[in-house]
């Protein structure tokens, strides 16, 4: 049944990229579950249309997102449990404490955020969405 197929796929994203701190490719996934490659390219796809990943454009065997994990580096690496995440939430995700080490979108000056126990350490700031959230699934890559 493709439903059962696509949460071994989807658990198994999840257990490695927790694990190593590196969201997996389609190759690592079906070693990982005894998988065929092809079918778990094809959970990838039947994933993506239920908005729980984002394959690289023009590589479906690579994810470039598994919400809340980016398979690529971006501005915001989280450092949590000794690993270095790329992400939004991942605090909340791995219910851990994290270190971001990031800059300001507007100054460009350095800034780190930090969560403690369940709880982000407040400091004062000002959030900007450029994005409506009702828009962020137009383009997930660029919001």
């Amino acid at each position: 049944m493709a439903e059962d197929l696509d949460t071994t796929v989807k658990l198994a994203v999840y257990r490695i990229t927790a694990e190593s701190g590196a969201v997996p490719m389609s190759a690592d996934i079906a070693l990982a579950t005894n998988i065929a490659e092809d079918d778990v390219r094809a959970a990838f796809a039947r994933l993506h249309a239920k908005r729980l990943l984002v394959p690289e454009p023009g590589n479906p065997s690579r994810i470039r997102m598994a919400p809340p994990f980016s398979g690529i580096p971006t501005a915001f690496p989280v450092e949590a449990l000794g690993k270095r995440y790329y992400a939004n939430c991942v605090a909340a995700a791995l219910h851990a404490d994290a270190i971001i080490p990031t800059s300001d979108g507007f100054s460009g000056e350095p800034l780190t955020l930090e969560v403690k126990n369940g709880a982000p350490i407040g400091q004062p700031s000002v959030a900007h969405f450029a994005v409506p959230a009702a828009h962020w699934w137009d383009d997930i890559v660029f919001t």
